[in-house]
C-alpha cells in the first residue's frame, strides 16, 4: 500500500467517526500541524505516529516486508 493510500483511508476513517482534526491530534498526542501536514500529503509520517493515529481510529497497522522475488 503507498502512503497516499494509507493516508486517504485514515482521513476517510477519521471523518467517518466525526473527529476533528484537532481532536484526533490532542488523542493521539500528535501535533496539529503534523496531521494537518500528513493529510494534505505534504508531512512524511513515521511508523510511530501513523500507528498513534491508527489506534485512536480503532485500526490496526501491519507491516509486511516481502522477500524479493528471485
Amino acid at each position: 500500500m503507498h502512503q497516499e493510500e494509507l493516508i486517504k483511508i485514515l482521513k476517510d476513517r477519521r471523518e467517518a467517526l466525526k473527529v476533528t482534526q484537532e481532536h484526533l491530534a490532542e488523542l493521539s498526542g500528535v501535533g496539529l500541524r503534523t496531521l494537518k501536514a500528513i493529510e494534505t500529503g505534504n508531512g512524511n509520517p513515521t511508523l510511530d505516529t501513523l500507528t498513534k493515529l491508527a489506534e485512536v481510529l480503532g485500526m490496526e497497522l501491519k507491516l509486511e516486508v516481502r522477500k524479493p522475488k528471485l
